[in-house]
């Protein structure tokens, strides 16, 4: 909840653990200092601050800070000296410049979205809990070899930089599972060839009718419509996603409807019908099947605590069959995926649709790559980098199950399967072929009803 000024000045807020002001404020005020014994979340962001006072460690208690869309072209090195501070936010500000001194030592959460930084700091690699790190939008030419130190990391983001290749270390950091590199040079002519070669009809703006509002992300909103009659076709129902044009978190729009484009048709991905064509403001868009309202997303985003994992509601439950066909259903798809040369980016529990009877849709290709196949030691590396994740995945739908003394075979085969794929020996790592054709095992399906098994 957003604070005033006032109530701050007026002692209201004592004892307070998180602090929210957005009230254009141009510099930070004093009286937060009056928190230092309590407060532990700061959110300053939508202000026009460009500096925080050397002072700031008096805020001892404090682990998170915000200060996204401001007007700070450094990032302030008072926050390396914050003992506690482990999430950083400074999203769409001016930055260019971050000093080693700005990086806290229990750093574990870096957010740099759309700025304006060239170069990060040596220093970095000293950031032994570094777990997530966001510089999508940023003027990235490389990256420092000491980030090869950051064990931890989990989830990178690097899309709409100035890279031209990948360090040979990255794909093989040992818990990385969710990279996003798309809209740098180094994959721009994969990019631009999913968009202009991929077979997709043109759907002209003029035969769809907008319903209500579906849904809004980072990247785009998403609207009921109808795709009018034409020849002799009736009038249908659809979905269509209109894409904003900003930079995201993860990366840029049109990256991710050239992902979605390449995608192509599986059962357990959203099928796309065709790209907007002559929208009035020149918005990007896709028009895809409308997904039946009984498909609830299989869990939430990660929270502030869980860094990197998914929450699920209290009483998530799943039914072996159920699990086992979500585990299936997810292999499958990215092993699709990857035979096109696209790495999702985000396999994410939060990012699969499911009807409760294990009928599993994986979407959001906001942090979707593009990677030459025929370059077999990079295909195979991000193949087994996108494994850890779905590891994060099986261990997830496992750990909510309740058929595990009932079944212990299939159980036990299942653990061994979550290990392999979250071994920090990359190369240990099953394939998603494999994956795929050892759960149809599991499940008894012979190849003849292996697709069968995924739509059910």
């Amino acid at each position: 909840m957003t604070t005033t000024l006032e109530q701050l000045r007026t002692g209201q807020l004592s004892g307070t653990r998180r602090l929210k002001l957005t009230c254009g404020l141009s510099e930070f005020p004093r009286e937060i200092f009056d928190l230092a014994d309590t407060l532990e979340i700061l959110d300053l962001s939508g202000n026009a601050l460009s500096t925080l006072p050397d002072d700031l460690p008096r805020l001892s208690k404090l682990r998170v800070i915000f200060a996204s869309d401001n007007l700070f072209t450094e990032l302030p090195e008072a926050l390396g000296q914050c003992s506690q501070l482990s999430m950083v936010g400074f999203k769409a500000n001016r930055i260019r410049k971050v000093s080693g001194q700005s990086l806290p030592p229990l750093l574990r959460w870096l957010i740099l979205t759309d700025n304006e930084i060239e170069a990060l700091p040596p220093e970095i690699g000293a950031c032994a809990q570094l777990q997530k790190l966001m510089l999508a939008g940023n003027r990235l030419r490389t990256l420092p070899e000491e980030l090869a130190a950051c064990s931890r990391l989990e989830l990178l983001r690097l899309a709409a930089n100035q890279l031209s290749g990948l360090p040979a270390w990255l794909p093989r950091l040992p818990r990385l599972a969710w990279l996003a590199f798309a809209g740098n040079p180094l994959s721009e002519a994969l990019e631009t060839a999913a968009l202009v070669d991929t077979p997709i009809a043109d759907i002209r703006w003029d035969a769809l009718e907008l319903e209500q509002q579906l849904g809004e992300g980072a990247s785009g909103v998403i609207y009921r419509a109808a795709l009018l009659a034409h020849h002799n076709h009736a009038s249908r129902p659809v979905a269509v996603k209109l894409f904003k044009g900003a930079v995201t978190s993860d990366g840029l729009p049109d990256c991710e409807m050239a992902a979605c484009i390449r995608a192509g048709d599986h059962s357990n991905l959203i099928p796309v019908v065709g790209k907007v064509k002559d929208h009035p403001a020149g918005a990007h868009g896709l028009v895809m099947e409308l997904i039946d309202p009984q498909f609830t997303n299989l869990a939430g985003p990660p929270s502030l605590e869980s860094c990197t994992r998914d929450i699920y509601g209290a009483d998530t439950r799943f039914e072996l069959a159920s699990a086992l066909r979500i585990a299936y259903g997810m292999a499958s798809a990215a092993c699709h995926l990857h035979r096109q040369g696209v790495m999702h980016g985000d396999l994410y529990a939060h990012n699969i649709l499911h009807c409760g009877q294990g009928r599993a849709l994986l979407g959001d290709f906001g942090a979707a790559s593009f990677y030459a196949t025929d370059d077999r030691d990079l295909s195979a590396a991000l193949q087994r980098l996108e494994v850890r994740a779905y590891g994060c995945l099986l261990e997830e739908l496992i750990d909510r199950c309740d058929w595990l003394d009932t079944e212990a075979d299939i159980a036990t085969q299942l653990v061994t399967l979550k290990e392999q794929c979250l071994s920090e020996d990359i190369g240990s790592r099953p394939s998603f072929d494999e994956i795929a054709s050892g759960l149809r095992q599991l499940t008894g399906a012979g190849d003849q009803d292996a697709a069968a098994l995924a739509a059910v």
